[in-house]
């Protein structure tokens, strides 16, 4: 299931890029087994000079665009060829520095060998310079040059958009089509007669059983393409678990299904023309343009399936409803089939150099049909949406971009509409063609941001099976998951976002070759301080850290859950030794990606002077404490598990000793949160350092009456009776004080840890209490009270007078 749902995220976005309409992106760089020289590059360089410099060629959008892309391929193998030939040239340089400088005049002269060797190396570093120098000035010109061909596209765009001719209502229009019509028809024929001539040749004996063959094989992928989408969805849907994810990706295998069955039919019946290579060239660019716009109407096709979903409602992704989906389902292969026309006219016209009449007239009938679908879209869902108020149910509350579209996309039919009347008819063409290729390109994103979305939500699941496997694998709590399922989620959303953008505006030269090249022009010799800022660098750099800080918590997760349990170290020893391998590992990685980044020594030595000032007032506190904490990682006078205490009555059990603070937990469960510096500039009590034994001291008064020898012996036998109490040292029981009438006792015992004193001594407690009652053996003296009466003559009554012969307890009675 993981590969499936891979496979889900990646064809689709490819589809979509192979399929433009627009123009032919960017050819990536050629993986030649070898890397091609500077000659070669230069000389790649001045045929696309004279290409764009001479006037007799009419270029076209396909040509600047592979154009643009060849010079965008010298400046980049350029500029990889300086950066392969820059370490030959430290080496040489470094061989030089061995041999040391010539002798001086007048000194006695080197071997002949020493000399030569000399003489060799410089000359290869010269050479290797030179390429060096080059290849640096080829890629700066190749650039130059891509800019260049850009704005010749640009300015060839707007030219064709400002061209106007006379308008569909007049004579001159008329007459003019009729006169280039005879012409236009010739060459047309001829094109007819080269496509049959082909088709003849094709059908001979040699070739005619491969026609047959490809044929055939056509034939079964277009009826066989339902088959093989049921057995496909059927597998899909009980494997992919329930939920968004199995809808989202039952969607894009219909459009993947569609596309690639057609396209490989439209691909077979080109092979079997084609077959021992019969075609000539102008026929084959012609019947491969078609294959590639047979991939673009399936896939347009395949997409209003999969979106509109008529005979699976519960498919459906959009909020539409059944009927609104139902007078939708024709227009998505009727919008196909134009694209497919348009590019199959367009073509046409280019190959058999069909007039301006021509051009203009198929233009604007083309931009009139496409404009005219796209309205009656939007009157569909305006009907739709009227009809559901006067039933009384409440549309879906459109979001504002959705608005937008709908808004933009009937000022776009009426302006198409206004510049065929008034004669604007590439203008006219170009508002069409780009609303086609932004429906494309928007419903596309709309179903891979559900498709990426859903896909994260499902392997990060905490109900999951991948979710549950990496909270057992790497301990993530089920917050964390969700969190990096929304994280990633976002991030590749907005890559996608970006990429159909540019795919969006490809005809106006940003198509994605373009916008890289622009992006890597933007960042080209910028620098933080002496820190160069390369985009591919950053990026590299990036994916340092995530690796790096993966594998580094898989190896804490391995030593803590699996190494360090079964071995005899304890508890805080285990907990230092991971924390410490973290700080390490962490170090580590950051060095990596500074290696990643190319940062010298020179560039750290400039951020450190730059940040002095910050560390040494702002990130003064941040720094002790980060020092204080591994100080205590290495000595530890304290440690994980210990029972520490403070000042200010913070006492409490060590729960984590972190980077910056130290979490003590209280007696009353909750967390002080103790800065590691106060740990090494305080004075602290470890009541649990070195195996400490707890200790069990109480006092206990009895009157002087008691028999002292036999209250010891009680006292002894508690304490030796209890199970926790140690034999050695051996509990022991001293008279401390006489005073008052009362003798005092001091009665010690001890037990294996501080933790137990606690519970311990309240069991001798309960035990001394019980026993010395047993014995008849008070804790106090009882009290004798003598009341006298003494009569006083007073002036007006009698006062009795109480006198007490105790010490304590008087009273007054009347």
């Amino acid at each position: 299931m993981p590969l499936l749902q891979r496979l889900l995220i990646a064809l689709p976005l490819l589809l979509v890029a192979a399929s433009s309409p627009a123009q032919d992106l960017p050819a990536p760089a050629s993986s030649a087994s070898a890397p091609p020289t500077v000659d070669q590059l230069q000389d790649q360089l001045t045929g696309i000079e004279q290409t764009i410099n001479d006037k007799d060629t009419k270029l076209g959008d396909s040509q600047f665009g592979e154009l643009r892309g060849k010079a965008l391929a010298v400046q980049q193998e350029a500029g990889q060829l300086a950066d392969n030939l820059k370490p030959q040239s430290e080496g040489i340089k470094a061989k030089l520095d061995v041999l040391g400088p010539p002798p001086a005049k007048g000194a006695p002269p080197e071997p002949a060998d020493l000399a030569q060797q000399r003489k060799e190396l410089t000359r290869a570093q010269s050479d290797i310079d030179g390429q060096i120098k080059q290849a640096i000035v080829l890629a700066q010109t190749g650039g130059q040059v891509a800019n260049r061909i850009a704005g010749l596209q640009r300015d060839a765009f707007e030219a064709e958009l400002s061209q106007r001719i006379a308008t569909p209502f007049s004579r001159s229009f008329w007459s003019t089509l009729s006169t280039d019509l005879p012409s236009d028809m010739r060459e047309l024929r001829l094109l007819g007669a080269d496509i049959g001539s082909s088709l003849q040749q094709a059908w001979q004996a040699p070739n005619r059983l491969p026609f047959v063959l490809f044929l055939l094989l056509a034939v079964a992928l277009v009826i066989g393409r339902r088959y093989i989408e049921a057995f496909v969805l059927k597998v899909a849907s009980t494997r992919l678990p329930n939920g968004h994810l199995r809808r989202s990706a039952l969607a894009t295998l219909i459009v993947l299904i569609t596309t690639l069955c057609a396209g490989f039919a439209a691909y077979c019946i080109f092979q079997s023309l084609n077959w021992n290579g019969l075609l000539d060239d102008d026929v084959a660019n012609f019947l491969h343009s078609l294959v590639r716009l047979t991939c673009f109407a399936a896939y347009v096709t395949g997409l209003g399936r999969a979106l509109l979903s008529v005979k699976r409602p519960s498919w459906r992704m959009p909020t539409l409803s059944d009927d609104t989906a139902q007078h939708l389902s024709p227009f998505p292969w009727l919008l196909a089939a134009v694209g497919f026309l348009l590019g199959t006219v367009n073509r046409i016209n280019q190959d058999i150099g069909a007039g301006l009449a021509a051009v203009v007239t198929t233009n604007g009938i083309l931009s009139l049909i496409i404009s005219t679908l796209i309205a009656a879209v939007l009157l569909r869902l305006g009907q739709a949406r009227r009809a559901m108020l006067a039933a009384g149910d409440t549309p879906a509350r459109r979001p504002l971009w959705v608005g937008l579209m709908i808004a933009a996309a009937f000022a776009g039919v009426v302006l198409c509409w206004l510049a065929v009347a008034t004669g604007y008819f590439a203008l006219s063409l170009a508002i069409a063609r780009q609303m086609l290729w932004t429906a494309v390109i928007v419903t596309s994103l709309y179903l891979f941001s559900h498709l990426i979305n859903d896909l994260f939500e499902t392997l990060f699941a905490p109900h999951e099976r991948s979710g549950q496997r990496m909270q057992e694998a790497f301990g993530v709590p089920s917050e964390r998951l969700e969190q990096t399922a929304t994280i990633l989620s976002g991030v590749a959303r907005a890559f996608l976002l970006l990429f159909a953008i540019s795919l969006l505006f490809s005809r106006y030269g940003a198509g994605p070759g373009e916008l890289m090249a622009r992006v890597n022009q933007l960042f080209t010799g910028a620098s933080l301080g002496s820190l160069p800022i390369v985009p591919s660098d950053i990026f590299e750099a990036l994916l340092v850290v995530l690796v790096g800080m993966i594998a580094v918590r898989t190896i804490k997760q391995w030593l803590s859950g699996q190494l360090l349990p079964k071995t005899t170290l304890e508890l805080g020893m285990q907990n230092s030794i991971v924390t410490l391998l973290g700080y390490v590992g962490g170090i580590v990685v950051f060095v990596l990606a500074l290696a990643a980044l190319k940062v010298n020594l020179q560039s750290i030595a400039w951020v450190a002077s730059a940040l002095s000032v910050g560390i040494g007032f702002g990130l003064q506190a941040i720094v002790q404490n980060f020092i204080s904490g591994l100080i205590l990682l290495a000595e530890r006078p304290v440690k994980v598990g210990d029972w520490v205490s403070l000042g200010g009555g913070v006492e409490g059990d060590i729960r984590r000793i972190n980077v910056r603070a130290t979490e003590i937990q209280m007696g009353d469960r909750s967390t002080m949160i103790v800065p590691n510096s106060q740990f090494i500039s305080q004075n602290v009590r470890n009541v649990t350092l070195g195996h400490a034994q707890g200790r069990v001291q109480l006092q206990l008064s009895l009157p002087l009456s008691t028999d002292a020898d036999n209250a010891r012996k009680i006292v002894l036998d508690v304490f030796r009776n209890h199970p926790s109490t140690l034999e050695t040292p051996a509990p022991s029981v001293t008279l401390d004080n006489l005073d008052g009438g009362t003798m005092t006792f001091v009665c010690t015992g001890y037990v294996k840890s501080p933790r137990d004193a606690g519970g311990v001594k309240s069991d001798i407690l309960f035990e001394l209490l019980r026993k010395l009652r047993a014995a008849d053996m008070p804790l106090s003296s009882p009290q004798d009270m003598v009341i006298h009466t003494v009569r006083q003559t007073v002036a007006k009554a009698d006062v009795p007078t109480v006198v007490s012969d105790g010490n304590e307890g008087d009273d007054k009675k009347p």
